[in-house]
């Protein structure tokens, strides 16, 4: 019963969004008992007072995915043309990028320089400022799904 149980959360396929330093969006296809495929979309925040973290999941279904998308392109339209047109949206895929470009020269500094940088450098990029990624952001990531992580 463990393994059925276990195969039910099971991803077929997973991405996820880092947006900001807390906060992470993850996208993962499921198999349902029936062989059927869903969608969870789940928001994980770093807890401020503990280690722990908090999520939030939204399940979606074949049968709502067209309205999902026209519903989610619509409003995000609505905000980009009409609520804050000059706003530059590139701006934090360009951040995203360079800190990722920082991320891997410093773990390349730290692999060329011995063990003693990999822990300086890992605690120096936890308190740099992230925005969101491009899904499957490259970067040594350490939590790679939503099951990867400590609930």
């Amino acid at each position: 019963m463990d393994s059925e149980g276990s195969n039910r959360f099971e991803s077929i396929y997973s991405t996820k969004v880092k947006a900001g330093k807390r906060r992470t969006y993850f996208f993962d296809v499921r198999k349902t008992k029936g062989e059927d495929y869903y969608i969870t979309i789940t928001e994980s925040t770093k807890k401020f007072n503990s280690d722990g973290y908090e999520r939030h999941k939204i399940f979606l279904y074949k049968e709502d995915f067209n309205r999902f998308t026209n519903s989610l392109t619509e409003v995000i339209d609505h905000i980009k043309t009409d609520l804050l047109p000059d706003f530059d949206y590139e701006l934090y895929e360009k951040r995203q990028k360079e800190w990722e470009e920082s991320k891997a020269a410093e773990e390349a500094a730290g692999l060329s320089s011995g063990g003693a940088k990999d822990a300086t450098s890992e605690t120096s990029t936890e308190s740099e400022t992230e925005t969101p990624a491009s899904p499957k952001a490259e970067g040594g990531d350490t939590v790679e799904t939503e099951d990867d992580m400590s609930w």
